[in-house]
């Protein structure tokens, strides 16, 4: 198979007319336990001018052992990056797209936080569906753009960012509640994680409104 390496062509094309671009992706959607998580990363026209990091990639396309390595340099390559959440309490109670709307919108505060100026800037978000304006964010433009975390390297910086801040939020959950082996599948619907919730039943970290069929029928 070959891996498409994340360029910046969109991203110089945008910073022609705009100061900064911002880019946003999620990680953990599919899972059944744990927070969503929604990573943001900002480039200017300087940050647009360097190489992209060794490694960059859409975080399912980098391996585990390296992750943390490649968000790291990740982080310092863009000019600030945030990451942020919803609980799995907050997936049950607005649902899944929404519950992304409102990690990306603490995300965006993160960067704000940073100094950089959202509304002078335009946001690509990884996907067909606008769901942070969908949230309530106003006086923001956000461009959605299908595959933007495999070819665009902002999105797949925020990408990797947010896959390893949520695996580590997983691993420490794993410790308090082994049974679920979240140190192993991130929540994920592993075999062993649907059989731990055959015998243990749901913790309070899974999404308790999801369909959530036992083992057995798979």
């Amino acid at each position: 198979m070959t891996v498409i390496e994340p360029r910046l062509t969109l991203e110089r094309r945008l910073l022609r007319e705009r100061p900064i671009v911002i880019a946003c992706d999620e990680v953990g959607r599919g899972a059944l336990a744990g927070p969503v998580a929604v990573g943001a990363t900002a480039v200017d026209a300087g940050r647009a001018r360097k190489r992209v990091p060794q490694g960059l990639r859409d975080s399912k396309l980098v391996p585990e052992a390296r992750r943390a390595d490649v968000a790291a340099r990740a982080a310092d390559w863009v000019r600030a990056s945030g990451v942020g959440w919803a609980s799995a309490a907050e997936v049950d109670e607005v649902g899944i797209m929404r519950a992304l709307g409102l990690a990306a919108i603490r995300a965006l505060a993160d960067l704000r936080a940073h100094g950089i100026a959202l509304e002078e800037g335009i946001v690509i978000l990884d996907g067909n569906y606008d769901y942070i304006t969908a949230a309530g964010a106003t006086g923001l433009t956000v461009q959605p753009v299908i595959k933007a975390d495999r070819d665009c390297a902002s999105a797949a910086a925020a990408s990797v960012i947010a896959k390893v801040a949520r695996d580590a939020v997983m691993t420490g959950l794993h410790d308090d509640l082994p049974a679920y082996q979240w140190a192993r599948n991130k929540g994920y619907a592993s075999a062993e994680h649907r059989l731990a919730i055959d015998e243990h039943g749901l913790s309070p970290h899974h999404r308790a409104s999801w369909a959530i069929a036992p083992a057995t029928l798979f």
